[in-house]
């Protein structure tokens, strides 16, 4: 067993700045060489505690105000994404988390962390998609998203 410090959160292991216990294999052949953890050594508390400050300034501090926010996402309109794309209504490149984030964040005047958004689909053509958002981790909202062309 490997003593690791995610660096991002990892499905069902942890979120970033945890110390977890792994397999060695999974620690060396994954994890590690895709960047999503370090080893844990004690100069590496100084690293926890600046993901820590990171995730809490990212972060939506309570339930509640995930709720309300959750709530004005629900009940607003769909988000319009503009992007160029030719005449048959395919996009030249695909809309990202960070788009949708960014969109988002305009017209809530709240920021949301790109990482937080769940493209249900790869979105390359005009037309609306689902989006669902975990504000939370015991919130999550779902919305549209409009894109069209420029």
């Amino acid at each position: 067993m490997r003593k690791l410090v995610l660096n991002r959160d990892v499905e069902n292991l942890g979120k970033a700045g945890d110390v977890v216990e792994v397999k060695d294999g999974y620690a060396r052949n994954y994890l590690i060489p895709r960047g999503y953890a370090e080893v844990w050594t004690r100069g590496a508390q100084r690293h926890i505690d600046q993901i820590i400050e990171q995730r809490r300034k990212h972060d939506i501090a309570t339930a509640e105000e995930a709720i309300a926010l959750r709530d004005a996402i629900q009940s607003g309109d769909s988000v319009v994404v503009t992007r160029k794309s030719g005449s048959n209504g395919r996009l030249f490149g695909a809309v990202s988390p960070k788009l949708v984030a960014e969109a988002l964040s305009a017209a809530f005047g709240r920021v949301i962390d790109h990482r937080k958004v769940d493209l249900v689909e790869v979105i390359k053509t005009t037309g609306e998609y689902p989006v669902v958002l975990r504000l939370h981790p015991e919130v999550t909202a779902t919305t549209t998203v409009q894109v069209v062309a420029e």
